[in-house]
């Protein structure tokens, strides 16, 4: 494919998981020999196993000042976003942060589980508790809380710390929110509306409010951790959640050679889609979006799938992209991260790309169904499926072709 100046490049990486802060120790993964182990946390939250977050002086990129008004959810996704400025050489560039886009991926925010706590209590021992809940609510809520932190927030202090300044987009809902985000920031560069955006999520697994809201449909595993692939149900709903942070700098062509950058991909495609999974219409979609992916070799092509781990539609997501993408090796990187909605779109194509640019032989984080890799891929299709609603597909491929 010629390339062209409004083409869509990946310049910046900053990606947290349970292995560590930064590119390196992702690289590492993605390069070992044979899949190094989960970082887990598996007393905490007992029945529940998550992929916790890293140890992080987070002062590295958040002043303590800073600090103090946020919860870890923000301060995650502000020091993913400040690595993913570092990482594209644009952190102390003013005049570059002050023109840049910013879209963020955010869930409701960390709830005040004091005052949840408060609630429900005093709601056992009353009959009106429609009087009782506005009481509360005018009386124990901090400021910038609706039992939870606003949204926006996120987006805000990446603004306030790191001086992007430029346009600002939220999107929640959950898996759908990454999605949407990169296909956003995707379509405005492409379309010449932007020329270089910040792009991402962040998501905390170490959080009893969430625990109990994906506990609300039993979607969690309750038992020990499982190979991603290997979850039967037999062990609860087969969900596994883990700590992530993820941004990335998307520009244009013209922009990033403008100023000397380095491209770690090119992103060709992204697609998104949401609607009834019944009656196959969930493998319909997953057949039809991004269109340019069934076009790809299988020998130089790897895909990574972001699924859940929710058991029957984890199978389902697997069947559909073994028929699409034959003998294309799969990785379920949520095996290996965990599952971290908003932030796992986000997160897959930031293994992508550092895969590609990196020339790794990834290895199979679930070896008993995953294929092996034979050369280094110039190709990577990422896919996220939510646990509730909404479907993705990205297409990458080397700056080398």
């Amino acid at each position: 494919m010629a390339r062209q100046p409004n083409d869509v490049v990946i310049t910046g990486i900053g990606i947290v998981t349970c292995h560590g802060t930064g590119k390196e120790p992702h690289v590492a993964l993605l390069s070992a020999a044979s899949a190094p182990e989960p970082v887990l946390e598996t007393e905490k939250f007992k029945p529940y196993v998550v992929h916790r977050l890293p140890d992080i002086d987070w002062s590295t990129q958040v002043g303590r000042k800073d600090q103090r008004q946020m919860e870890n959810w923000q301060r995650l996704g502000v020091f993913a976003a400040g690595l993913a400025l570092d990482d594209a050489g644009m952190k102390d560039d003013l005049e570059a942060c002050g023109s840049m886009d910013l879209i963020v991926a955010a869930g409701g925010g960390e709830r005040d589980i004091a005052v949840d706590s408060l609630i429900v209590d005093e709601a056992l021992k009353r009959n009106d508790r429609e009087k009782l809940l506005i009481e509360k609510l005018t009386t124990e809520l901090r400021p910038t809380l609706f039992l939870a932190q606003l949204s926006n927030l996120l987006a805000g202090n990446i603004s306030i710390v790191h001086k992007v300044t430029g346009s600002s987009r939220t999107f929640m809902g959950e898996e759908s929110a990454g999605i949407s985000a990169i296909e956003t920031a995707f379509a405005r560069i492409k379309a010449g509306q932007s020329t270089h955006t910040l792009v991402g999520g962040a998501f905390i697994a170490e959080r009893a409010d969430i625990l109990l809201l994906v506990e609300g449909i039993r979607a969690h595993q309750t038992g020990p951790w499982q190979p991603l692939w290997a979850r039967d149900g037999s062990e609860g709903g087969g969900m596994i959640l883990g700590t992530v942070g993820a941004f990335l700098v998307l520009e244009s062509r013209e922009h990033a050679e403008a100023r000397g950058a380095h491209v770690y991909a090119v992103l060709d495609a992204v697609e998104g889609d949401r609607g009834n999974r019944d009656n196959g219409r969930f493998e319909q979609r997953l057949e039809r979006i991004a269109p340019e992916a069934s076009a790809l070799s299988a020998a130089d092509t790897l895909v990574f799938s972001g699924a859940s781990g929710l058991t029957d539609l984890t199978q389902r997501e697997k069947a559909v992209l073994a028929e699409r993408f034959p003998g294309m090796p799969i990785r379920g990187f949520a095996g290996s991260i965990g599952h971290s909605l908003e932030a796992q779109f986000p997160a897959g194509l930031a293994l992508a790309a550092l895969a590609i640019d990196s020339g790794a032989i990834v290895p199979a984080f679930d070896p008993a169904h995953e294929g092996a890799q034979a050369t280094p891929a110039k190709h990577a299709i990422v896919s996220t499926v939510g646990y509730v609603r909404g479907e993705g597909l990205a297409v990458l491929s080397s700056d080398a072709l």
